[in-house]
């Protein structure tokens, strides 16, 4: 064999072996990983279960009818057992009752369902191209997002680890409104069109409060010790958000019945009634071929 091919076949061998060391070495680490992580059902098995629960309380989003009231609370009953088969299946709920737990989460669903129904009134009330509560239910995101917030919320003050910020971020992906489930949110939450609204975690927000698009409730950049802080703003009641603006801190208090502008940059605590907006420099440059033909 020419001295040269021996050499290439030498050095393609050890590539060859080196990749395949590898390879065994990433398949290993994987298996490892499989052993340790925490078992939780599937993202889509567990926004299934959130979708069946919104569609047995607002028929408006189902083909699906019931002949009676016996048959309502039999699929109540249903859904209840299979939030007991998600929780059993997740490793990290190791420490309660589950089906005790189930039984307080549905305990709370009139008070969900009223919460909800002001939502719902605040959308239609709020945006004029709403015609009916009915649209608001089967067509809007921002019905759509807080609907899931809302049941996630109830499961995370229940100490629900994982499958409430499954949830919210399902109705993030489906939506692209970014609500963190431990976010405090008051009634008569109106969310117009919705695209890019982020909600941090430690959020407040009071009653009648609307925000448009692009809207931030954020955290100013911090070490990750300061977690169980208060990280983001506090909204009072009637307060109006304008699209894209950020307001961020722990500190930061929108006092109630304020109108934040859009794109406004919000670092501060405002006082109750305040107009706050952004006071752009905007200049208009002529084309030349316009003044050249005039």
């Amino acid at each position: 064999m020419n001295p040269c091919n021996l050499e290439s076949f030498n050095f393609t061998f050890q590539k060859n072996d080196n990749s395949f060391r590898m390879k065994q070495d990433l398949i290993k680490k994987i298996f490892q990983k499989q052993q340790q992580k925490e078992q939780v059902p599937s993202n889509e098995l567990i926004a299934k279960w959130a979708s069946k629960l919104i569609c047995v309380l607002y028929p408006e989003l189902s083909l699906c009818t019931y002949p009676s009231i016996e048959a309502i609370d039999n699929e109540f009953e249903k859904l209840e057992k299979e939030l007991v088969q998600m929780l059993n299946a997740t490793k990290a709920c190791t420490n309660c009752n589950h089906e005790e737990l189930s039984a307080k989460f549905f305990n709370q669903l009139p008070e969900i369902y009223r919460v909800l129904n002001t939502d719902i009134n605040a959308i239609h009330q709020g945006d004029p191209a709403a015609r009916t509560e009915f649209e608001v239910i089967r067509a809007y995101p921002g019905f759509y997002a807080l609907s899931f917030y809302r049941i996630a919320h109830a499961l995370y003050d229940l100490d629900v680890p994982l499958l409430p910020r499954i949830l919210t971020e399902y109705a993030h992906s489906k939506t692209g409104i970014d609500i963190h489930p431990a976010a405090r949110i008051g009634r008569h939450f109106m969310i117009d069109h919705g695209t890019g609204i982020v909600i941090g975690e430690t959020t407040l927000i009071g009653e009648h409060v609307k925000i448009y698009q692009g809207v931030t409730l954020g955290a100013m950049s911090i070490s990750k010790s300061m977690s169980k802080q208060k990280r983001h703003p506090t909204i009072e009641d009637n307060v109006v958000i304008y699209s894209g603006a950020t307001i961020l801190g722990g500190d930061t208090l929108i006092g109630e019945g304020s109108v934040i502008g859009g794109n406004v940059w919000l670092t501060q605590s405002v006082p109750p009634g305040s107009l706050v907006y952004h006071n752009p420099e905007i200049t208009v440059v002529e084309s030349k071929f316009i003044q050249n033909n005039v």
